[in-house]
């Protein structure tokens, strides 16, 4: 690994987002967008007066922690898209950068998106609904690193395939995260699941940190279970996610592949 060609990497899609209004408007706008709509719900839901107790509390709070997968996922993604869609893939990988350099560049690069988002998401909670999504202390650290690193896996099983089938795969960039959705518990609890369906969720890492947060409000309480099944599970699946690209990166560079992609 090296700091220089990682930072480099970094310093261009900086350098994107500082000259493009609407790649800001994409972490500004949408975020904030969802936000509104889903407290403007939540509020509706609160009038009529149903038996959802604490449904601002869920509802907004899921959307927050739910947004930040998401983002995390699509920065990984995006980054990759960025270099084909600009036919610039071929001259990164021409050049001593590694496809681990390239990886942890984006992988950064998320960060600070989710960051931003983050900011815009809690304060805009905060100032428009009365509502702290602190309130569950510095538990929220753990499972907020959750979802990245699951945001980060899913990001680069997406980005493997587009590498592998090329841009008629690009549409996965947005809706592969949506397919593990359901699965996720985001809005509802894992009990209203069919018991098959129960099952695949226990093998999500996010279902995991969903269920802790409704635990963390309902209970006052933080459970290790939730947490450390969360934990295992990322581990494990960020290290097969990382060795699937590191596979795809060498098959598509072997064959030519990546000159395809690229142009």
């Amino acid at each position: 690994m090296n700091i220089g060609r990682i930072n480099a990497i970094l310093t261009r899609h900086l350098y994107l987002y500082r000259r493009s209004f609407p790649r800001l408007l994409e972490i500004f706008y949408w975020p904030l967008l969802d936000l509104v709509v889903w407290g403007f719900i939540t509020m509706y839901l609160a009038q009529q007066g149903t038996a959802l107790h604490g449904a601002v509390t869920f509802f907004l709070g899921a959307l927050i922690l739910w947004d930040i997968l998401f983002r995390a996922q699509q920065s990984i993604t995006i980054s990759f898209l960025e270099e084909i869609w600009s036919r610039n893939l071929m001259n990164l990988f021409a050049s001593p950068l590694t496809a681990g350099e390239f990886l942890v560049a984006t992988m950064v690069m998320s960060v600070f998106k989710v960051l931003a988002v983050m900011v815009i998401m809690v304060v805009s909670a905060l100032v428009f609904y009365s509502y702290n999504v602190f309130v569950m202390g510095l538990s929220l650290i753990p499972f907020v690193l959750n979802l990245i690193t699951t945001g980060w896996i899913i990001g680069i099983l997406t980005t493997s395939i587009i590498m592998r089938f090329g841009q008629q795969a690009e549409v996965l960039a947005w809706g592969m995260v949506f397919l593990f959705q359901p699965i996720s518990c985001v809005f509802y609890p894992l009990e209203v699941l069919p018991g098959w369906l129960q099952a695949i969720a226990l093998v999500n890492p996010a279902a995991h940190v969903f269920e802790g947060m409704r635990e963390i409000l309902l209970q006052g309480t933080v459970s290790a279970e939730h947490l450390g099944w969360a934990t295992g599970l990322n581990v494990a699946y960020l290290l097969l996610m990382i060795a699937i690209y590191q596979y795809t990166f060498a098959v598509c560079k072997d064959r030519g592949m990546l000159v395809r992609v690229g142009e």
